[in-house]
This record gives structure tokens, sequence and C-alpha cells, in this order.
């Protein structure tokens, strides 16, 4: 597949769900706010169509147009698409494995826990692109998605938990902004988990998505037993559940077998790439 520009973009609609909550935002949150990237089987016409950021990739229309060697870019990726995919997917990488996801839709106004002495949860301003650019070690995923923590910031989509030294302890964003629904994300530095600031960051995001007349979601692993417990606590409520396929490996290449390529179980942590994290209260 080849990049399309947004200029070159088709009516959005025949190709993927509007106005759906968790990643189905995606293809929105890149049109509206310009991360991310299109792809095309040809810029003319296209018979398939992709939408591709923060390692996450939605891809629509017919498999016959899509060839394995086209799908390469997409490898240590996270692939929603139909079953009708999965051959030419399978053919494409020396990993495909299965990943359930659960999707919860925010229903019930929950109060929000008040955060530690000397610590403030605010939402975050462009004044703050130095401290989410100062955040702790492999948390850099969160800001991903809007293309790094000077977007995130001057975004008006995120809010954080403030130290005493104005360090940003917690963070929560609308990891894909959608049209109608806001998918959320979260992140605590490891030393101040447990202390509520998740929630409460997920709360005031909550609040800020509602003020804009859309509705937060939140997408997870089934087997992320702390997010989903996060996610009811803070009044989410299951909407669906689904199936995306973590991809791996080389890209196999035209001609490739595709058999034995999709497995059962969970993803292997050396095939995941870093994925929103939705972190204990």
């Amino acid at each position: 597949m080849i990049p399309l520009p947004q200029h070159r973009l088709p009516a959005l609609t025949s190709w993927f769900t509007a106005g759906a909550p968790g990643t189905a935002a995606l293809p929105e949150h890149v049109r509206t706010h310009g991360t991310g990237q299109w792809w095309a089987d040809r810029a003319d016409a296209p018979r398939a169509l992709a939408v591709s950021c923060a390692g996450h990739v939605l891809l629509g229309g017919d498999p016959r147009a899509v060839s394995p060697d086209g799908l390469a870019q997409f490898t240590a990726g996270h692939v929603v698409a139909s079953a009708r995919f999965l051959p030419v997917l399978g053919a494409a990488f020396d990993r495909l494995v299965p990943d359930e996801r659960m999707v919860y839709v925010h229903r019930e106004h929950v109060a929000a826990p008040r955060p530690p002495r000397g610590v403030r949860v605010r939402r975050v301003t462009g004044d703050d692109t130095l401290a989410l650019a100062a955040l702790w070690p492999d948390s850099d995923w969160i800001h991903a998605s809007w293309g790094g923590p000077a977007a995130l910031a001057a975004s008006g989509h995120a809010v954080a938990a403030f130290d005493r030294g104005d360090r940003v302890v917690a963070v929560a964003c609308s990891y894909f902004a959608g049209d109608a629904y806001e998918d959320v994300a979260v992140a605590t530095a490891p030393e101040h988990r447990r202390k509520g600031l998740a929630h409460a960051c997920v709360a005031a995001l909550t609040a800020d998505i509602s003020a804009r007349g859309r509705t937060a979601s939140w997408s997870c692993a089934r087997d992320n037993r702390p997010s989903r417990l996060l996610a009811w606590t803070a009044g989410f409520r299951l909407h669906r559940e689904y199936t995306h396929y973590v991809t791996g490996g080389a890209p196999r290449g035209i001609g490739a077998d595709v058999r034995e390529t999709v497995v059962q179980g969970s993803v292997p942590p050396q095939a995941t790439p870093r994925m929103p994290t939705k972190t204990p209260a």
C-alpha cells in the first residue's frame, strides 16, 4: 500500500464505522488532528484503505487489492480488520496473534477521589510541554497518538496530576479523539500508583469530554484486569468485545504459506508494541 495524502481521501463513511467508540475513533482522530498516516492500494479510486496511528492500524475495503508486500509497513502493529483480510495478513508476517479486546463507554457519574496532599489535578496546557516530555521511562506512548508531548500539551485533551515540583506523576488523555467518542488512555508513574491518581485524572478528563459534547470510551485487553477494574470504578460500562491482530517478525513477502500463522493465546510480550496502558488507581 502507498501513502495517501489527506486531501485525496475518499468519503470515510464507506470504509470505516463513523461515530463509534474505542479504536474505531482512530480515522476521525487522524483526519481531524493530522497525526498518523493514510494508506491505499492506489491513489485513484482505491479499493483498499488503511489508517495508522501510534502502532494501531484499521484496514478496510477489498482484501484482494492488497498484497502481502503492501502490508510490510504494519509490522509490530495492532491491526483491526475483518476476517476476510486474515489470509493476506497471515501471508505478510511471520507472526499474527489474535488479541481479545474490550470496549467500555462512560455511563455512570462517579465522584473522583481526592488527590494526596501536595498533588494537583488539572487540565494540561501548552506551558506543560516540558513536564510531559520529562515523564518516567517507557511512558512516551501516552503522547504518541498526538505526535509528541508538545502536540498533546496544546491539544486541550489531557489532564494530569502534578506534584509540588510541578512534575507530572499521572496523566490521562483522549488517545483517539473522534467526532462522537474520545478513547481514554492513562498512565501513572510507578512510585505513585494505587493512590487514586489515575482515577482522579480520568474523572476530570471524562468531565471535559462530556463538556465537549462527546462521550468517553475505554479500550483494553480482555486479560488486563487492573485496566478493567479502573474502567468500572470510573463509571465505564462494557459496550462490546472484538479481536485485533498483533503482527510480528519480519514481513514474509508474496507467496508465503499462510498455514499455522494465526495462533491462539495471549500476545507474547516480545511481539507486542507499546500500547496505551490503563494503570491501577
